[in-house]
């Protein structure tokens, strides 16, 4: 078995810097505009004039030719590029990248202990387990319903469990399911950015990707594109077959020492409309037919 390629890490380093300079209009850092610019964004020297480093140093970052840059240069290109909190910590991460460790065979990942009984404590919430690989490892019954209703309940427990990324890219029904599926889906690969440059050695996570890139077009131009965001709350605008459309506040609870593993969780306003439809979705299904003779 082959250990993790060192190389990968000082590519994914060199494509983040490339893409984020791209993103810095010149006249926004006070550089002139004029005359012919080959490249968008900034250009090489001027990022490195920006952080105060050598141009020839900052060429070897990006072309992968040196490792472990210290946090006085990481925080001056940092501040250059504009970067938010998010991206600071995933260049950190990149440029400072924990010792490569021989990648081991794949293990299922098991729900965190308790979690898949929080879930099914939380009656009126719809919620799911993810794991880091945004495989989903357990689900609540309202959870389920708004989510992945044509799924079997059961689909957690099976060997090939569903996974969210794999669902909202190449399952038409999730597809469907989301009124902003552009946005959902950019989110979704910015926050898969994030957590892949922190479990490097994951194997199972990079055969997802490269899974996803062969066979979604638009996975592979999402991730080309390097934007990094840890999501971890925000508004989902659904609008799900049974109950119509919805409007949702979610919230990404990350659970302690569970390497990764979050719960999704999601509410409505109440008295909304969409705080109806939940509770319309909630409801027991009713039984049809004669009813019982004594």
């Amino acid at each position: 078995m082959r250990p993790a390629d060192p190389k990968t890490g000082t590519r994914e380093l060199g494509d983040f810097l490339r893409t984020r300079r791209a993103a810095v209009a010149p006249a926004s850092v006070g550089l002139p505009t004029w005359g012919t610019r080959r490249v968008p964004g900034l250009r090489r020297e001027e990022l490195a004039q920006l952080a105060g480093i050598s141009i020839n140093y900052y060429t070897r970052l990006e072309q992968g030719q040196s490792t472990n840059a210290s946090d006085s240069i990481i925080e001056s290109l940092a501040r250059a590029l504009r970067l938010d909190e998010d991206e600071r910590a995933h260049l950190y991460a990149l440029a400072r990248p924990a010792p490569a460790k021989r990648r081991r065979p794949a293990r299922p990942e098991l729900p965190a202990a308790g979690a898949a009984a929080l879930l099914d404590a939380m009656h009126a919430v719809p919620a799911m387990l993810l794991g880091r690989r945004n495989d989903i490892l357990a689900w609540n019954r309202l959870g389920h319903a708004l989510l992945a209703g044509h799924l079997d309940a059961a689909a957690p427990r099976s060997p090939q469990r569903p996974n969210l990324l794999r669902l909202l890219f190449l399952d038409p029904h999730t597809r469907e399911l989301y009124r902003d599926w552009d946005d959902e889906s950019a989110l979704a690969v910015s926050s898969l950015r994030y957590i892949t440059a922190q479990y490097p050695d994951d194997r199972s996570l990079a055969e997802l990707i490269g899974d996803l890139s062969i066979n979604s077009p638009e996975f592979a131009r999402l991730w080309a594109r390097h934007d990094v965001r840890l999501c971890s709350r925000g508004t989902k605008r659904l609008h799900h077959p049974a109950v119509g459309d919805l409007e949702l506040h979610y919230e990404v609870l990350h659970l302690s020492d569970s390497n990764g593993q979050r719960i999704l969780t999601h509410t409505a306003a109440p008295g909304s409309g969409s705080d109806a439809a939940l509770r319309l979705l909630a409801a027991p299904p009713t039984v049809t037919g004669e009813p019982a003779v004594a």
